[in-house]
């Protein structure tokens, strides 16, 4: 059997495209998850913890704001509408999206949970995706006319800090956070926890430990890289760049201009929700009372080796603008370091039906495929050719739309060509005269 389109991977991007195609009866899809069950984030489901995007970024509603699979839907199926409405917040509960996926997850009968995928293969006019299925050992072949790699970026650990959590050492992933926190706890007291980086996920790690620190006995030292502690810009013409519009100009320009423009965008995606920096600093203010808190605030500083010395590490830092080099010694560490793309290995019998930039990344087109015939799509693997929209939850029906677009050969779900007030590239001829 020929299945219309296969998908790697069941995170929110690729679920919503299966929410999307499910009512869609003219497709035969699957949606294949090495995972026993839909989980998003869990190392980070930290109490209190919410989206930094409205609910409206679900799976489905900026494409299809009547389909079953909307978070309004299931907050009425699981009685919590009018609770969400006198709450009168637009971002959910971390920990809420993440039910509300598994929800969606199991309503839908395309996704198929347990199925590790080992290769890729293509037989001349189709996609071979061949997987063995993690309970009963079972080996499965699809097949399929198109392909949709949604198999996300795995967390990001600095060179200097491979191999330092062997052996159940205190050293972890944010990703990894909030099964390994007790632990962390215990082997601080007395010492000191170290979070590197200075993201929302780093803050978030912080507010977390830091009301403890105290009466457990712990110091905590944020470190960043960064300057300064700053917060994500939420102003509305800066939201307009998560938009087509944008995408279009930035997949135009050149790939060196495109990673410079990344970079300088950094404000826009890697800070903290400007309401957490506020409640840090109440928070250490509120500490100050007793004496001074326990802990210290590091910017500008960068990370340049680490190596364990028994149970503790030893850090070595340079500071950025001044160039001073010191150490410290640290009792447990929270790398939150982010995550980076990686091309998966079971795409490798298949590598030279792909297109690659000079980086080996990924060349992906504007219309999200990136195999030479235009039948394989890559969602949140595209940051480096179409923005920082790529990892963007509110973008994610959109490029959904798209792709349905392309795999069907009708619009399903209107696609939005413009929705900007502004112009981010050059204007045209005509309105630049007038």
């Amino acid at each position: 059997m020929t299945r219309d389109l296969i998908g790697i991977g069941v995170g929110p991007f690729n679920l919503g495209l299966a929410a999307l195609a499910d009512p869609l009866t003219e497709l035969d899809t699957v949606f294949l998850e090495q995972r026993e069950d839909f989980a998003w984030h869990p190392g980070m489901l930290l109490p209190g913890a919410t989206l930094q995007v409205p609910f409206l970024a679900d799976l489905v509603s900026l494409a299809d704001p009547t389909s079953r699979f909307s978070f309004l839907n299931w907050l009425k199926r699981t009685g919590r509408l009018y609770r969400f409405y006198i709450r009168e917040e637009f971002a959910p509960l971390r920990a809420e999206f993440d039910r509300y996926c598994r929800w969606a997850a199991h309503e839908l009968p395309s996704v198929r949970f347990g199925r590790h995928v080992q290769a890729v293969t293509h037989d001349g006019p189709h996609w071979q995706v061949h997987s063995i299925d993690t309970r009963t050992g079972d080996r499965h072949t699809d097949t399929a006319r198109h392909l949709v790699l949604g198999t996300g970026t795995p967390p990001h650990v600095p060179p200097v800090c491979a191999g330092l959590g062997r052996d159940g050492a205190p050293v972890v992933h944010t990703s990894g956070y909030l099964p390994s926190r007790d632990r962390l706890v215990a082997a601080a007291r007395g010492g000191t926890i170290t979070v590197l980086g200075s993201g929302q996920s780093a803050a978030e790690v912080y507010r977390d430990l830091l009301p403890d620190a105290r009466r457990e006995g712990y110091r905590v030292d944020w470190v960043t890289r960064s300057p300064r502690f700053f917060p994500l810009e939420y102003t509305k013409l800066t939201l307009e760049i998560t938009s087509p519009d944008h995408v279009d100009h930035f997949h135009g320009l050149p790939p060196g201009a495109r990673d410079e423009l990344l970079a300088a965008q950094a404000s826009l995606y890697k800070g903290i929700d400007g309401d957490v920096v506020d409640e840090l600093y109440d928070l250490l203010y509120e500490l100050d009372l007793d004496g001074p808190p326990p802990t210290r605030l590091l910017t500008s500083t960068e990370l340049v080796g680490a190596e364990r010395d028994g149970d503790r590490v030893d850090l070595a830092w340079r500071h950025v603008q001044t160039g001073e080099e010191f150490g410290t010694t640290t009792d447990a560490l929270v790398l939150a370091t982010g995550y980076r793309q990686q091309v998966p290995d079971f795409l490798a019998p298949v590598a030279d039906r792909f297109r690659w930039d000079d980086r080996g990344r990924f060349d992906v087109r504007r219309d999200w495929t990136v195999d030479h015939e235009g039948t394989a799509f890559v969602q949140n693997g595209e940051a480096h050719t179409h923005g920082f929209t790529a990892p963007d939850l509110g973008m994610a029906a959109h490029r959904n739309s798209a792709i349905l677009r392309s795999v069907t050969g009708r619009e399903v779900y209107p696609v939005e060509r413009s929705i900007a007030f502004q112009t981010f590239g050059a204007p045209a001829r005509e309105e630049a005269r007038a």
